[in-house]
């Protein structure tokens, strides 16, 4: 079903094209929820350590081509507003073979930084071994979820947040039966936690992949409609980078972060590895509902319907902070059954560090709630660049604060006070240009 977001109730509609979206990314949760789940509890907190180390990496690299399909989504959308079908179909196009050429190099690139990576990531010895193994077999999955997530954010431009849901359910239970196979049942260890997530991603590619060539031609253009615009490739690296620097800077300063955690021992890596899995698990409702609320700001974008973006943003951060309040609860109240899932009751010391985490960053996502929505509105505007801004101040001050208070009495415990303090800072920024944007009666 495809959504036409520049009519009808705003509320209404915003949350009947976000479900999709959410039920959608809280399935591929499951791909890396199974490899903790499963890594964990069969191969121990050293291996976990590993494949947890290696998601906050993954999750960078795959920010690169993901912002670059978040940005030429954001085109896409405000040429379905324009009803203009010819820069569609070209913007689709030179959209996927940019795309594609970066993740091709991006590919060659860690398989040929591997060791250096891992030395960048502070690493311990005793994680190294592992965690080198699964990078060498996920690494094969990168082309494969830059296929997922371009036609992903294409079919959602187009008012489609269904059908992408789909083939990722199809692919979140075989990862999760190839996991329990390959890790549970079969001898194959870190690796074959690897493998069945590898082999999950490029049934949802080719799937999507078959879907859009079979159903979607109407967007596509024909050989005879092939050719180079400037104009079109211009608007696209405009977005796409933008948005690719903003994914990238917020990625890069996890990442970061990560290596922060590394160097304070297995027991807080494990630690961290599971809590981020239960933290992403829980905001990622509203990660998602800001992206459905850039495509349906995009939209009225390109229709010009401003006074609608206008009582949409209020719609959509006043259901943002409601959904916020309310997990933030559920996870202070289950921190300890939460992490229990995912380590083993003998392991007091690491239950007890990722509680502590769950408790002191996760009753703030409120700010990461409406910090996604600030991301979405400035991307659907044109005003990716703002996007960048706000993720230099969160990650910016995180980073920053996170080595300075890691370093005095508070230990470990400081990095975790540093994340809200980030986003609060992030997230003032971005309300008091949009306040100023929607009294000059402009959207952005």
């Amino acid at each position: 079903m495809y959504y036409d977001l520049t009519r009808g109730k705003i509320s209404h509609s915003l949350i009947l094209f976000a479900l999709p979206m959410i039920a959608g990314n809280l399935l591929q949760q499951f791909y890396n929820i199974a490899d903790t789940l499963i890594v964990g509890r069969v191969l121990g907190s050293n291996a976990l350590a590993a494949v947890g180390s290696s998601y906050t990496l993954m999750t960078f690299l795959t920010s690169i081509f993901l912002g670059l399909s978040m940005g030429a989504g954001a085109l896409f959308s405000i040429y379905q507003g324009r009803k203009d079908l010819s820069s569609l179909k070209l913007s689709i196009l030179h959209a996927f073979l940019l795309i594609l050429a970066v993740t091709l190099v991006l590919n060659l690139a860690v398989y040929a930084g591997i060791e250096p990576i891992l030395t960048f990531l502070r690493v311990p010895d005793e994680v190294r071994p592992g965690m080198r193994t699964y990078l060498l077999i996920i690494f094969a999955g990168l082309i494969a979820t830059s296929v997922y997530n371009f036609f992903s954010c294409m079919l959602r431009a187009l008012g489609n947040s269904s059908v992408p849901l789909i083939f990722l359910a199809v692919s979140a239970v075989l990862n999760i039966a190839l996991d329990l196979l390959f890790v549970a049942v079969l001898p194959f260890g870190i690796a074959g936690a690897a493998l069945a997530t590898v082999l999950a991603q490029y049934v949802s590619a080719v799937g999507i992949l078959l879907y859009v060539l079979l159903r979607c031609r109407m967007w596509l253009p024909s050989k005879k409609e092939w050719r180079f615009s400037h104009s079109i490739l211009k608007e696209i690296l405009n977005l796409s980078s933008m948005t690719c620097i903003q994914q990238s800077v917020m990625n890069f300063g996890i990442l970061m972060v990560q290596g922060l955690v590394n160097s304070f021992g297995p027991a807080v890596m494990a630690a961290f590895a599971a809590a981020v899995k239960i933290d992403t698990f829980a905001y990622l409702p509203v990660q998602d509902f800001g992206n459905a609320y850039s495509t349906f700001t995009a939209q009225n974008y390109g229709a010009g319907n401003h006074e609608r973006i206008r009582r949409g943003t209020k719609d959509a951060f006043a259901l943002s902070a409601a959904f916020s309040i309310v997990i933030s609860l559920l996870v202070n109240l289950f921190a300890h059954p939460l992490m229990q899932i995912f380590v083993k009751a003998s392991e007091m010391e690491v239950i007890a560090i990722g509680v502590r985490y769950l408790r002191l960053e996760g009753s703030f996502y409120l700010g990461i709630g409406w910090l996604f929505l600030l991301y979405g509105y400035y991307r659907a505007v044109k005003r990716a660049e703002m996007s960048v801004v706000l993720t230099v101040i969160s990650l910016g001050m995180r980073v920053a604060l996170a080595y300075l208070f890691s370093a005095t009495a508070l230990g470990v415990a400081g990095i975790w006070i540093a994340i809200p303090i980030g986003w609060a800072l992030a997230d003032m920024t971005g309300l008091f240009f949009l306040r100023r944007a929607f009294r000059s009666q402009k959207p952005a």
